[in-house]
């Protein structure tokens, strides 16, 4: 279906949204966990199970999948905008990247 321009300047900055908000998070959780890792190494680490690791860990899970919901996002919008054959198609990235992290266990 023919969109917009409007509409797909809508769809630009909901991505870009994803991304830079999604980039600016996982940044600040991997800065705290860097910052937990040195206050232990200093001797004033506090009461966390997993300490600054745990969340450096977070920070880079959340960065690696950052792309995965960029496609997942995409395929919504697809199917909103009633464009089957790209909404396929995201779906099929989706599941070969799913089949790729279940071969690489």
């Amino acid at each position: 279906m023919k969109q917009s321009i409007p509409a797909i300047e809508k769809n630009d900055r909901l991505i870009a949204g994803l991304l830079g908000y999604g980039t600016w998070v996982a940044s600040t959780i991997i800065a705290a966990g860097m910052a937990l890792m040195a206050l232990d190494q200093l001797g004033h680490g506090l009461a966390f199970p997993q300490g600054g690791f745990g969340l450096l860990k977070a920070g880079v899970a959340l960065f690696i999948l950052l792309p995965v919901a960029r496609v997942a996002l995409l395929a919504c919008m697809f199917l909103r905008d009633r464009d089957f054959l790209f909404a396929g198609l995201s779906a099929f990235v989706l599941a070969v990247m799913g089949v790729g992290v279940l071969l690489a266990r």
